[in-house]
């Protein structure tokens, strides 16, 4: 573990509150992991927040099961599953035990370790090197950057291997709010839920894609709310 200069380590606090709080807030701020193979530390610049039982794009929408109960847990936990057969992807828990509230940890910059996360993102034969901003652009790809899996669902932010650090000046980061990526029906109406936010022209931002069936067009909202993060 490690504090990087500019940045102070949260306490559980910071993650217990209503997730459209603590969503925007996410947004640089660093996500960091060490293992037997060293630290992979992520700055993030994408996230998008999910919210339960008010919330029809949410895992925990219809209730609790099996593979989404951490979400039902203490805040400041990680949320780990396994999506389309393909990859895996990290969320932070938030709000109070039995809210199911989180925000998906959508992309960022690998500030630190950056030589492992590009090892476990090209364990795979590649044509060309990937450049920087996709090391950790997608959700899959955060998660293979910190070499997350299933065994890491329930992992304490505060006590194991993960860490999460808070910029030193505690304001929020300017940013851009729109819909949910791949969500059609409610969930992805941008309009109702616009709980997508990202950094402005972050390169790392990963590409919005809607639904198949999406029941709105609408345009991504500009913001540019300031304000202090515990």
């Amino acid at each position: 573990m490690s504090i990087l200069p500019g940045f102070h380590a949260a306490d559980r606090t910071f993650f217990a509150r209503d997730v459209l709080d603590v969503a925007p807030e996410l947004l640089g701020c660093v996500l960091q992991r060490t293992d037997g193979h060293g630290t992979v530390s992520i700055r993030i610049t994408e996230v998008e927040a999910y919210a339960g039982e008010r919330d029809p794009g949410a895992h925990a929408y219809r209730g609790k099961t099996n593979r989404n109960k951490t979400m039902f847990g203490p805040a400041g936990h990680i949320y780990c599953y396994f999506t389309y057969g393909m990859h895996h992807a990290i969320n932070l828990v938030t709000a109070q035990p039995d809210q199911p509230y989180g925000c998906l940890i959508r992309a960022g910059d690998v500030i630190e370790g950056a030589e492992l996360a590009r090892a476990r993102r090209e364990a795979k034969p590649r044509k060309a090197p990937l450049p920087e901003r996709r090391l950790a652009s997608g959700p899959g790809c955060v998660a293979q950057c910190f070499a997350a899996d299933l065994t890491n669902d329930g992992d304490d932010l505060f006590d194991g291997q993960w860490q999460f650090l808070v910029p030193d000046d505690h304001t929020m980061v300017p940013h851009i709010t729109g819909p949910r990526v791949g969500l059609s029906g409610p969930g992805g109406d941008g309009a109702v839920f616009p709980w997508r936010y990202w950094v402005d022209e972050a390169p790392s931002v990963s590409a919005y894609k809607p639904g198949r069936s999406p029941s709105s067009t609408t345009r991504p909202l500009r913001t540019t709310q300031a304000g202090s993060i515990a």
